[in-house]
C-alpha cells in the first residue's frame, strides 16, 4: 500500500516441495509393505507348528512367511548333525 491507502503490489515468496512431497510418499509405501510380528505366538513345545488366528497350525517357516518378508533356507544345525549322522560325526 502506498501512503494514500492504495494498494500497489505484494511480496511472495514460493518455494519447490516436489522433492520432499515425494520422500514422504515413498515413506508411506515403505511403512505400507512393513509387517511386523508382535504379541503371544502359540507354539507346540513338541513340533514347534504355530497356531494362527483361525485355530489351524502351521509349520513355523509358513506362519513366518505369510506374515513378513522373510525368507528361509534350510540347514542343519551341528547338534542335529551329531544326533542325525552320528557316523559322519566320530571321525
Amino acid at each position: 500500500f502506498d501512503e494514500n491507502g492504495r494498494f500497489i503490489g505484494r511480496r511472495a515468496s514460493n518455494r519447490d516441495i516436489t522433492e520432499a512431497k515425494e520422500l514422504e510418499q515413498e515413506l508411506r509405501e515403505a511403512l505400507s509393505k512393513v509387517k511386523l510380528l508382535s504379541g503371544f505366538i502359540p507354539i507346540c513345545a513338541s513340533c514347534k507348528k504355530i497356531r494362527d488366528d483361525s485355530g489351524y497350525w502351521q509349520q513355523i517357516e509358513a506362519y513366518i512367511r505369510d506374515r513378513s518378508e522373510a525368507e528361509f533356507s534350510h540347514g542343519i544345525c551341528p547338534d542335529c548333525a551329531k544326533k542325525l549322522y552320528p557316523d559322519l560325526h566320530r571321525r
